[in-house]
């Protein structure tokens, strides 16, 4: 996702990236009214994608991509002087570069924010790493691919409205944690992270929660529905937790 120039100058906190991502996601709900195969709303989303998806799991990356993709038309591209600007000073801190440092030092500057990494199993970031191994993420997705799997059982046109919210809020939950990693966790835009992040744990209460209105509707026998609300449950938690650790460490700023 291209992050666009928020402000060079100041960096956001938290609360400033989720008034920017709550104008986002109001704006893309307009947009999407033009892109999705149904744009009256009769159907749900999920389901034109199962439908046009060879496995579940290709119908969840697919939503999650959709999502990056409608945010990511309303981030501003960088300005190319600008990045040239950054480019002649980076150039100058190399030449500038004290040679008197020694060894301890540098490796000491090269280390920096290794506490923050040990501190969480989800840490995934630089060349070496990739969504798929943020342990919070791929949580969430296999939750998400679980509860699509059991939406496609059951009958087309259902009029349960909190069984098509239950899907829409943990395929959400997924999206919003991948569009969280994107930003990573430089100290510009870890608020980004944060705010993204937190929007994922939003959708995975309010998924919780319809999966408990669901409970006496038939749908589930005893065992599966245990199951599935305890795997949520789970996910819900490490994801909270994960928006804690953020904002603990936010003060390292990672490359």
């Amino acid at each position: 996702m291209n992050h666009g120039d928020h402000n060079h100058d100041s960096r956001w906190n938290e609360h400033q990236w989720e008034a920017h991502l709550n104008d986002i996601e109001e704006k893309s709900a307009q947009l999407r009214q033009f892109i999705t195969s149904d744009p009256v709303g009769s159907d749900p989303r999920w389901l034109h994608l199962i439908n046009e998806s060879d496995t579940v799991s290709e119908a969840v990356d697919t939503f999650i991509e959709e999502e990056m993709l409608l945010d990511e038309a309303y981030f501003p591209d960088e300005d190319e002087d600008e990045l040239d600007d950054l480019d002649d000073e980076l150039d100058e801190d190399d030449f500038l570069f004290d040679a008197s440092l020694d060894e301890e030092e540098l490796d000491e500057d090269e280390h920096a924010g290794e506490e923050w990494k040990a501190l969480s199993d989800d840490y995934s970031v630089g060349p070496s790493g990739s969504m798929d191994q943020l342990l919070v993420y791929s949580d969430a997705r296999d939750m998400t691919i679980r509860a699509m799997t059991w939406a496609k059982k059951l009958p087309k046109h259902m009029p349960i409205i909190p069984a098509h919210e239950f899907i829409d809020q943990c395929l959400m939950m997924s999206a919003k944690l991948a569009g969280g990693y994107t930003f990573g966790y430089e100290e510009s835009f870890i608020g980004a992270n944060i705010a993204y992040t937190k929007k994922g744990l939003e959708a995975a209460n309010d998924a919780l929660r319809n999966l408990q209105i669901l409970k006496k509707s038939g749908l589930f026998d005893p065992q599966e529905y245990a199951s599935m609300h305890a795997q949520l449950f789970e996910v819900r938690n490490t994801i909270g937790i994960f928006v804690q650790e953020l904002r603990d460490n936010s003060h390292f700023g990672i490359e």
